[in-house]
């Protein structure tokens, strides 16, 4: 019993294990990313099967294994599912937010507190559906990649750190630019949509609300593209999120 220990995580992700059990890998507040083995979660006698799944935040008890430690206690923090699966913009939006952690955490076992906390404030975000499920994944990539060191310029020029602003953008160059440093086919953003990217990384939400809804999807784009350069592979999930926002169907 001396060697259980405690942890609350998200739950990334599951994969089914022969007949009956679960890898469950989670990003927890003090262990970092950790893949364990849920033993009969899969049979509907199972005690905390349906604890044990995407988005669920849980307080989670692990025993040491060989290979892969063991769950032996769950209980829920929060059920973030709840407001998220019955909802296509959540839904995508939330595992886009799921596989993004997954990605930047590519060691096991090292903490990773900041990430552990901008996942849990995303998720809740997006659970409780106050805002645009775009923006708010976009203001988690944003600073995700802060977190990773990825963060584009967006104030000054990425190459030189001449001040802006700077009409012109980089992916590979790392974000805004000067003329004077300007690669061939950089994009040339609005200002609007500059700020925009200002402000998702600062969560300047009170400026996020003012900007108008044309600088988002040239954003979205924007942010998609730098953390798939930096990732070196294209996310799964980020093609499927719907970008446009609610408020504009009709």
């Amino acid at each position: 019993m001396a060697n259980l220990y405690r942890d609350t995580g998200i739950v990334l992700r599951v994969q089914k294990l022969g007949e009956a059990d679960r890898i469950i890998t989670f990003l927890t507040q003090r262990h970092g990313k950790l893949r364990a083995v849920a033993k009969g979660v899969r049979r509907t006698t199972s005690r905390f099967g349906a604890k044990l799944e995407p988005f669920c935040h849980v307080d989670v008890q692990f025993h040491p294994g060989r290979s892969l430690d063991i769950v032996t206690q769950v209980q829920t923090l929060d059920a973030f599912g709840v407001g998220i699966v019955n909802d296509y913009q959540r839904y995508t939006a939330s595992c886009a937010v799921l596989e993004t952690a997954d990605r930047l955490t590519a060691e096991e076992g090292e903490p990773v507190l900041r990430l552990y906390l901008l996942v849990t404030g995303a998720l809740r975000a997006l659970a409780a559906g106050e805002r645009d499920p775009s923006l708010v994944l976009d203001a988690f990539l944003m600073r995700a990649m802060a977190y990773a060191g990825w963060a584009p310029a967006v104030n000054e020029c990425a190459k030189c750190g001449t001040p802006g602003p700077h009409r012109a953008f980089s992916v590979q160059a790392g974000g805004t630019v000067c003329p004077t440093c300007r690669p061939p086919g950089s994009a040339s953003p609005s200002s609007d949509t500059l700020s925009l990217l200002s402000a998702l990384l600062h969560g300047q939400w009170e400026i996020v609300d003012e900007l108008p809804h044309a600088a988002r999807r040239d954003a979205s784009g924007l942010v998609a593209a730098h953390l798939q350069w930096h990732l070196e592979r294209q996310l799964r999930s980020l093609p499927l999120v719907e970008r446009k926002a609610k408020s504009e169907e009709g």
